[in-house]
């Protein structure tokens, strides 16, 4: 069983590495023993997220249903076949991953795929659901048995999983809206042109959502600290290359941070961490 957990985790790294070189960045950049279960939330969540963003050709309300019936069987038993699937139970088991978190993130994902636009009441229940309870699944691992920690993080670990993914949904408002016909603007829906305006005002909610998530990032465990702030580091680069952008522009194009920059800021971070100790 040691031997297939690791395994499973393997394959679970093969995958945030395959899909995302910021994350993959910022996990190596944690102590060894953090990592394994991050991986095994990521890969946990890529592969939901594939089912509704690329899954085209099938029939991808089948292919969530069962993903959803898998996991909650998984939850039940302790084990499942699919070694993305065991590293995220072994991670939930391991650290007592609220449930919550996980029907919460599976109910987001399955709105993807009958929602193509969202009201305001109803986005915040897609944003929760899609990225804030990811950031309180990672901090149930960072803060592992110290409840007061946690506690303490809950608003600043919420703020961050919901900066990145508006910082996503700007960055891919082009594929959003032309493959697969989805609007993440709240309030705005296809009879509605997107425009400036709108995008400014998703801005204002991002950099103060920035703005309370680093003061939580100064709180967390030192063997997390850097990677989590070369992820806030990241983003915070991307969100500045978007604001430059007008929405025209940014359905033209989809704005990257090079390779070469991901690494000049793990280096940065490391600097401010260790050198100029970020507190």
């Amino acid at each position: 069983m040691d031997l297939y957990n690791k395994t499973s985790y393997a394959i679970s790294k093969v995958v945030t590495k395959s899909y995302s070189t910021s994350f993959s960045l910022g996990i190596a950049a944690f102590a060894p023993q953090y990592r394994d279960a991050i991986y095994g939330i990521y890969g946990f969540v890529r592969i939901a997220d594939e089912i509704v963003d690329t899954f085209n050709e099938f029939d991808q309300k089948q292919l969530m249903e069962n993903f959803r019936k898998e996991t909650e069987e998984a939850l039940k038993t302790g084990i499942s076949t699919n070694p993305i699937l065991q590293a995220f139970i072994h991670t939930v088991k391991e650290y007592k991953i609220d449930y919550h978190y996980i029907d919460a993130f599976l109910n987001s994902m399955e709105m993807d795929l009958t929602n193509s636009y969202y009201e305001p009441q109803q986005y915040n229940e897609y944003i929760y659901g899609s990225a804030e309870v990811v950031g309180l699944m990672c901090l149930q691992i960072f803060a592992g048995n110290d409840n007061k920690l946690f506690n303490d993080l809950v608003a600043p670990a919420r703020s961050l999983g919901s900066a990145f993914q508006k910082v996503n949904f700007l960055r891919d408002i082009k594929s959003d809206m032309e493959e697969r016909e989805r609007i993440y603007l709240p309030g705005v829906n296809h009879a509605i042109k997107i425009d400036d305006v709108h995008k400014q005002d998703l801005e204002k909610e991002i950099a103060l959502e920035f703005k309370n998530a680093l003061e939580g990032i100064k709180k967390l465990p030192v063997g997390v600290k850097l990677g989590v702030y070369s992820a806030y580091l990241y983003y915070q680069g991307l969100f500045k290359k978007i604001k430059k952008l007008k929405v025209k522009e940014l359905m033209k194009q989809r704005v990257r941070v090079s390779n070469t920059t991901k690494l000049a800021l793990l280096i940065r971070g490391l600097l401010e961490i260790k050198v100029f100790k970020l507190t």
